[in-house]
């Protein structure tokens, strides 16, 4: 049941075959969670929600501030994503909206089990989940896990007139510039 488009905003949108991205209202949708086989729920919210019968629930309580260690749980987060895989399972990730927190640890699973660059993560989810923009310390967070990972960055932050965002946004930055 893989849903695209505007429908699927408002949906649990599937990243790969094992992972699942959302908001808030989607990942509290019992019908929708049965419907995709969700068999784990990370809950990157600051209020830990109602756990579905028989699904395993994993609620981090990180706030959307660029100041938030989100990196503190990249590992974790990346690692049950993984282990549910290969159990058979699903993992739905959600946070209030599913634009920052959520996307931004799926990224960092496709980067650590996938093998995929930070750009190509990004890329990946935001095909699956166009309204997708972590915040900007999390951007920063991301490119130093991914150096981690690989040692080298495909995504580096660059100063802009809103301040330091990802080189990715550069050109969207410049075309919001007043004339």
């Amino acid at each position: 049941m893989h849903q695209s488009g505007p429908a699927g905003l408002s949906g649990l949108c599937r990243v790969t075959e094992h992972l699942y991205l959302s908001n808030g209202r989607a990942a509290n949708d019992s019908s929708q969670v049965t419907r995709c086989e969700i068999t784990c729920i990370v809950n990157v919210t600051e209020t830990k929600g109602s756990p579905h019968p028989g699904v395993e629930y994993t609620h981090i309580p990180v706030s959307d501030s660029p100041m938030s260690p989100l990196c503190d749980h990249f590992d974790e987060v990346a690692d049950k994503i993984q282990i549910t895989a290969e159990c058979g399972g699903r993992t739905l990730v959600h946070c209030n909206a599913g634009v920052s927190r959520s996307a931004a640890l799926c990224m960092a699973y496709l980067m650590k089990h996938r093998g995929v660059t930070l750009l190509e993560a990004h890329r990946w989810v935001k095909t699956c989940r166009p309204i997708v923009r972590p915040n900007d310390g999390f951007w920063k967070q991301l490119i130093r896990y991914e150096m981690e990972l690989r040692g080298h960055n495909s995504v580096l932050m660059v100063s802009s007139s809103m301040g330091e965002i990802p080189d990715i946004y550069e050109e969207e930055a410049r075309n919001m510039m007043p004339l």
